[in-house]
């Protein structure tokens, strides 16, 4: 399956938003979204597709997004990031399921990417289904239903919480899909009440699953390219205000530019 977007590959898909892409040998992108595994070339106008259909994965590129006007919007914000942008064309924010990016965010709490991505992939071959060649992301049932294994995924001290939330969102008490179509700060706010997310988690959350732009995660690399280009420091608070007022509602293209800002070229 053909598909036409504006849209590059390798930072979308390898940048760290999400966990469960990885690059094959022969250049295409492998990757498991719920229940799906795909696989992506990318082609000079877009990508070839296969292994899901043409409306999930649209959605989940959030095709509707005119990244051209976006990347113009960021880049009036500041000089900085309009060099950054230059140098990594076609990134683009994806749109990833509500129930997989909260857990799967919930298991990133002080933990390094590779860190991640082996937490990941364990719950997925302990609790997921076998789709060939990899592992569902499992749904909240088979977690707590099979929640006496969680001790066989090497979670540390996050297993309480994630086999938690699979509960609560098992048994009704938390609905993912309830936050969608709240404001950015509502949704930060109900994100805030699961145990094991802080503010810097319902960001990323925030804007890699519930679509606010305007979000601005912030951890300890993002803080020091707050001080070392901006000369901004202090809580999490007051960057995310700095962030806010300086780079508007696509503050969260901004984040991710900066973030990598160590591997993109700006001359």
């Amino acid at each position: 399956m053909r598909i036409r977007m504006d849209v590059a590959l390798d930072p979308t898909l390898g940048c760290g938003q999400a966990h469960r892409w990885h690059k094959s040998g022969d250049g295409s992108w492998i990757g498991v979204v719920g229940d799906r595994r795909i696989r992506l070339v990318q082609t000079e106008d877009g990508f070839e597709c296969e292994g899901t259909d043409r409306d999930m994965i649209l959605d989940y590129f959030r095709a509707e997004d005119d990244l051209e006007s976006i990347y113009r919007e960021c880049a009036s914000t500041d000089d900085y990031v309009a060099k950054l942008i230059k140098g990594c064309p076609g990134m683009r924010i994806l749109r990833q399921p509500h129930w997989e990016c909260i857990a799967t965010y919930i298991l990133a709490t002080n933990a390094n990417v590779k860190r991640i991505g082996m937490m990941i992939e364990a719950v997925c071959r302990e609790f997921g289904d076998d789709i060939g060649g990899a592992y569902s992301f499992p749904r909240p049932e088979q977690i707590v239903a099979g929640k006496d294994r969680i001790c066989n995924c090497r979670l540390g001290f996050r297993a309480d919480r994630f086999v938690e939330f699979a509960r609560k969102v098992a048994d009704g008490e938390f609905d993912p899909d309830a936050l969608e179509g709240l404001g950015y700060r509502e949704c930060v706010d109900a994100l805030l009440t699961i145990k094991g997310v802080g503010p810097k988690v319902a960001d990323c959350i925030a804007l890699f699953s519930y679509g606010h732009m305007n979000a601005f995660p912030i951890d300890a690399r993002i803080g020091n390219v707050l001080r070392d280009v901006y000369g901004v420091e202090g809580s999490y608070k007051k960057l995310s205000e700095f962030a806010e007022k300086k780079f508007g509602r696509y503050a969260g293209y901004a984040q991710e530019f900066l973030y990598h800002s160590d591997f993109i070229g700006t001359e």
